[in-house]
């Protein structure tokens, strides 16, 4: 099993660790709607890459039919 000889120090560590950081999510819009989701995920209204690919229901009409 390798063991280090010299034990890094807490500038050496942090340094390493400061390339470590979270990145903004990427987010892009739908070529037919031109809502934005995000990328490799289908837009709120089912589209994936300028396809429809679940057909979604509006809450507004499944509402008014039950009244």
């Amino acid at each position: 099993m390798a063991v280090q000889k010299k034990r890094k120090t807490r500038s050496r560590r942090d340094m390493r660790r400061s390339q470590i950081k979270t990145k903004k999510p990427e987010i892009s819009s739908d070529q037919n709607t031109g809502e934005n989701h995000l990328r490799h995920n289908i837009s709120p209204q089912g589209f994936y890459r300028g396809k429809q690919v679940i057909l979604v229901k509006d809450k507004t009409s499944s509402e008014d039919e039950e009244e």
